[in-house]
């Protein structure tokens, strides 16, 4: 018995075939373009908003300050960090849930920046017929320069992407400054030239690389799915036998479905699949072939619908049910961590204080018998306007504060260190006690924050 070699005639794995997508029209083919100008024009011209004076979202890692319009978060702000995150996660389940993968045909970066990309494409290498003409060809001037302009457009594209990425951690007209007087720093140029590189790569060459083999989402959503998820389904029960006819004849006599076998569903698929072979873990959920379908329906003189989106109940002719335990779960939660967010961020004391005892003396026993612990009290205003505040303490008994001031200033957005000196009575305490030290507003008291301390006092 002979072994076949696995590696002969192109080894283990296909070469991969570059896929030129026809361009569909339709209801969800506008849907699409809508949602890629939409988030291309959010992405690229946010930076540019001002807000009171300063750019409108910026995360400012050097000064450890995240902007976003009025609010400001600072690093302990973490917290919020996660909630968002957690809020994204359970969001993808709920539409995942709901409609399969509707984000990643209509919303997902890869594919919002690679629909950018084929769009560019198409523009200087003309439709599908033309692109594929174009490959096969030999190198004319006509070639190279509808080829090089594609390149041109493509780096250009990217790099600007890149300069807007680093834009929202560098203040973008400052950046601005800098590019155009070639003095960015070797981080920026870095991050520029990183992203950009990602985004040419991914978007120009990759495409549905990423989605097939890369993107994880694609991996697990068949756990998300069930049988009234809605999906892209070709209607097999109504399409099959496939097959080419006159139009007009009566193909139901033989023995023919309404699919015409046009492959105008694959053509437009940008994963290069075809959807009348059954869900595939590649369908990126984004309708083209549907549109396709329903356009090469219309001029059949075939009703619409048969490729759709629909559910695996409602194909087999039973009820559509959207609400179910697993997406009632999924609501519920969602609606409750996002109005706990609202709540909080909406309740949230711009104000936080940070207190280090002094390390260079335990404690210090003053003349008339008192007993004297030092702390550096740091004041965190977060608010969008100065403040005075006065720190006191509380917790043993005729307790009091002394400090440089008061009253004591913090500017907006800033963090002001003050030493403070903290006095007991002479028994008061014995060894180590704890103590509240506050900060608060002097103007009205509207804010207030206290951390605990440690007051140290010898032992009797």
């Amino acid at each position: 018995m002979s072994v076949e070699d696995p590696l002969q005639d192109g080894g283990l794995y296909a070469a991969r075939q570059k896929i030129y997508p026809r361009e569909a029209q339709g209801r969800f083919q506008r849907l699409r373009t809508l949602a890629v100008w939409a988030l291309l024009g959010f992405y690229y011209l946010l930076p540019w908003v001002r807000w009171e004076g300063r750019q409108a979202v910026l995360f400012d890692l050097p000064a450890r300050q995240f902007h976003l319009f009025g609010l400001t978060l600072w690093p302990q702000d973490f917290v919020y960090l996660t909630w968002l995150l957690i809020i994204a996660a359970l969001s993808l389940f709920f539409v995942t849930a709901l409609a399969g993968r509707i984000w990643c045909g209509y919303a997902c970066p890869q594919t919002v920046w690679t629909e950018a990309f084929v769009r560019i494409e198409r523009f200087c290498e003309g439709d599908r017929s033309k692109q594929i003409k174009l490959a096969k060809g030999s190198w004319t001037a006509e070639r190279v320069v509808r080829r090089g302009a594609k390149q041109f457009l493509w780096i250009a594209f990217a790099i600007w992407t890149g300069f807007t990425f680093v834009g929202y951690f560098t203040p973008i007209t400052e950046l601005a400054r800098k590019v155009l007087a070639f003095s960015t720093g070797p981080w920026e140029t870095f991050w520029v030239l990183f992203y950009g590189g990602a985004t040419y790569v991914n978007a120009g060459f990759m495409r549905e690389q990423v989605c097939k083999y890369m993107c994880p989402y694609a991996r697990f959503q068949s756990a998300m799915f069930d049988r009234d998820t809605l999906i892209v389904s070709y209607d097999v029960a109504r399409g099959d036998p496939r097959g080419a006819r006159r139009k007009g004849s009566d193909y139901k006599a033989k023995g023919l479905g309404d699919c015409v076998d046009c492959t105008m569903c694959v053509q437009v698929c940008p994963t290069g699949i075809d959807i009348r072979d059954g869900l595939q873990y590649e369908c990126i959920a984004c309708a083209a072939c549907i549109d396709a379908c329903d356009e090469v329906m219309d001029k059949v003189g075939y009703p619409q619908g048969l490729i759709r989106y629909d559910t695996q109940s409602g194909l087999a002719g039973l009820p559509r049910r959207v609400l179910r335990p697993r997406t009632a779960v999924y609501a519920v939660l969602l609606a409750a961590l996002t109005a706990g967010l609202i709540w909080s961020l909406a309740t949230r004391t711009p104000l936080g204080v940070d207190v280090l005892r002094d390390r260079n003396a335990l404690y210090r026993t003053l003349p008339d018998g008192r007993i004297e612990n030092v702390y550096n009290v740091k004041i965190l205003n977060k608010d969008t306007r100065p403040h005075e505040y006065r720190i006191e303490a509380t917790g043993l008994p005729g307790i009091e504060v002394d400090y440089a001031g008061p009253p004591v200033s913090v500017a907006a957005s800033s963090v002001l260190s003050v030493p403070v000196r903290v006095r007991i009575p002479p028994g008061a305490s014995s060894g180590s006690s704890e103590v509240q030290i506050a900060v608060q507003t002097l103007a009205d008291g509207a804010y207030r924050a206290e951390s605990r301390a440690r007051f140290l006092a010898p032992t009797e």
